[in-house]
């Protein structure tokens, strides 16, 4: 019985003998010494200029490549710009098209050099989508970043407030909006939060109203304070005549006469006009016998 289990199951002996070990390394030597060298290195050099060929090849077709793309992008944007395409437009279609040729650039190259690019897509595609899966707020920025340059509610040159920033809108890129603030910081916002958000746009109007808040105590006379104010305001050319100037009383305050005075401008003049009447006004109305009263509170002690 034990030998048929053992003639079924023959095993490989555990101790090699002496003279297979002796004929197999006699074997060794024998390839070592008729080992033809110079076939060896005739096939390692003609290994090694394929391989730097390619390398060639694919630096060329990576240089033209960039070459191309470029002309192209320029073609595209004068082609935009002929058709007075917005400039925001421009600046998104032109992200995009970097962005896309420059992937089949490098997808044709590295197949110029040999590596399977269906399996390096499988696993691009695998790895696009996990880390899509993991960011998926940036996919919501590319979509906000669309829903911008479709409704348009600013574009590039105009100055917005959003978000708590204010500043002019230099570039709007595939995933957030640049903006420039008055003090010349660069403020990127993205643009699924901006795209959802409450948007002042100053730029859109050529023309806006300057208003200011002025005191005068009570006891002056408000048609001197209108007509002194009227007469200032005349003068400037920034200042719009149609809609007029108004000067109004704008509430009976606890310690002064609120006037609300209203002037129309236009949009690059409107900071200069504001700063500028603020101190205008603080220096010439008190010439015309005007006043401006301190917050002050009348206490009366009753003696009982």
């Amino acid at each position: 019985m034990w030998s048929l289990l053992t003639a079924a199951e023959p095993t490989a002996p555990l101790i090699v003998p002496d003279s297979i070990q002796k004929a197999n390394f006699a074997k060794a030597v024998h390839r070592l010494v008729n080992l033809d060298v110079s076939q060896i290195v005739q096939n390692l050099l003609s290994e090694a200029l394929w391989v730097v060929i390619k390398i060639l090849i694919a630096l060329a077709i990576y240089y033209i490549g960039r070459w191309l793309m470029r002309r192209l992008v320029r073609l595209v944007d004068v082609a935009m710009e002929r058709r007075k395409v917005d400039l925001s437009l421009r600046e998104f279609m032109r992200s995009s098209i970097r962005a896309v040729f420059t992937l089949l650039l490098v997808l044709i190259v590295v197949s110029t050099l040999g590596v399977n690019v269906t399996s390096l897509i499988a696993v691009a595609s695998a790895a696009t989508l996990a880390i899509g899966m993991a960011l998926s707020g940036t996919a919501q920025n590319f979509a906000g970043g669309v829903m911008i340059l479709l409704m348009k509610p600013y574009r590039v040159g105009d100055y917005i407030s959003a978000q708590g920033q204010s500043g002019t809108v230099r570039e709007i890129k595939l995933f957030s909006t640049v903006i420039t603030t008055t003090d010349n910081q660069t403020i990127y916002i993205p643009n699924n939060s901006i795209a959802t958000a409450i948007i002042d746009n100053y730029s859109t109007a050529t023309e806006r109203r300057v208003e200011w808040t002025v005191g005068i105590s009570y006891g002056d006379d408000v048609d001197v304070a209108r007509s002194t104010i009227l007469s200032m305001l005349e003068g400037d050319a920034r200042i719009l005549p149609d809609p007029a100037p108004v000067v109004w009383v704008a509430a009976l305050a606890d310690s002064s006469v609120n006037l609300t005075i209203r002037v129309w401008t236009r949009n690059e003049d409107y900071w200069n006009v504001f700063f500028e009447y603020n101190e205008r006004f603080y220096k010439e109305l008190p010439k015309a016998g005007l006043n401006f009263p301190f917050p002050q509170m009348d206490i009366h002690v009753k003696q009982e």
